[in-house]
């Protein structure tokens, strides 16, 4: 259902609201900022213009206001309004219909489906045919390859005997008989194992012995202990009262910042550093591959 103002039918709206208007002294525009509205909105009211206002509820809103602004009757005024409009109802019959769906279409989503299944099907079949490594049709021609076609040793067993003219089987002559050897894969010779000279030793390299080594910290102590390889095995302040045992190849090399505070055990044997230590308590020595505590700069003894 839609409402249509009467904007053409004049019902003297206008004319009432330009005349107390004026007789309140005000133009449009004072009226309209004194409504905070937009002043063509009380140009269309006062020209009977309802139809720029929108819908109905609009115009009673705006009508409803700018009577109250100009001293005159809203009710009055609403009446008017509510007589100058009228209702038209919709004619139904002139709703446009859908047009019936073609019979072609009804084909398209069928036809999309088929397509969609044989596009599925040809994916995997690709997919196949890359997994088994050999295009369709290969296996059954190199079986049909080997039963039709005898080996090497077969033909020649064959083409090796000939008949008479009795029909008895006669073998054939040597220069006769087929070159089966030369068709047939030469065999790889195996090659023989190296022998050893008799009395001859084998050397094998012994197994690096790991030493094992014990701090006992009676003081704080810095320490830094590595193996061989140069491999850190510690590297750190060790607390008093505390052990730190560690494992590696020797030589190792050891540094001590408070040698005094710090007793050694290698391999579960007491090493003294007395002699090793520097005039301000540091210590650097290696422990050798005989488990003994020598300076750093010495030979390994081991």
């Amino acid at each position: 259902m839609s409402v249509e103002g009467g904007g053409d039918a004049r019902c003297g709206i206008g004319t009432r609201l330009r005349s107390a208007r004026e007789r309140k002294g005000l133009t449009i525009l004072q009226a309209a900022e004194k409504l905070h509205v937009d002043a063509r909105i009380l140009e269309s009211l006062e020209s009977e213009n309802f139809g720029a206002l929108g819908a109905p509820v609009y115009v009673r809103g705006h009508l409803r206001h700018y009577a109250e602004l100009i001293g005159e009757s809203p009710a009055e005024l609403l009446g008017l309004y509510s007589n100058s409009i009228k209702t038209v109802q919709p004619d139904l019959t002139q709703i446009p219909k859908a047009p019936p769906p073609d019979a072609a279409s009804k084909l398209v989503a069928p036809a999309l489906v088929v397509l969609v299944g044989f596009a599925v099907a040809g994916t995997v079949w690709w997919v196949f045919t890359l997994s088994s490594g050999r295009p369709p049709g290969a296996q059954g021609s190199v079986q049909s390859e080997n039963t039709a076609t005898p080996s090497g040793a077969q033909a020649s067993a064959v083409q090796a005997v000939g008949l008479s003219g009795n029909g008895e089987a006669v073998p054939l002559a040597p220069q006769m008989q087929p070159r089966a050897a030369a068709t047939a894969p030469a065999q790889p010779q195996p090659v023989p194992p190296k022998q050893t000279a008799p009395g001859a030793a084998v050397r094998v390299a012994p197994a690096s012995k790991q030493a094992e080594l014990t701090l006992k910290f009676s003081a704080d102590s810095w320490a830094e202990v590595y193996d061989a390889s140069g491999e850190r095995l510690f590297y750190d302040i060790g607390a008093a009262d505390s052990v730190r045992m560690l494992k590696g190849t020797p030589p190792l090399h050891i540094m001590l910042g408070n040698a005094p505070g710090v007793a050694l055990e290698v391999n579960g044997r007491p090493e003294a550093i007395t002699g090793l230590i520097g005039s301000d308590g540091s210590a650097h020595f290696l422990i050798n591959r005989s488990g003994r505590a020598v300076r750093a700069k010495q030979a390994d003894g081991g």
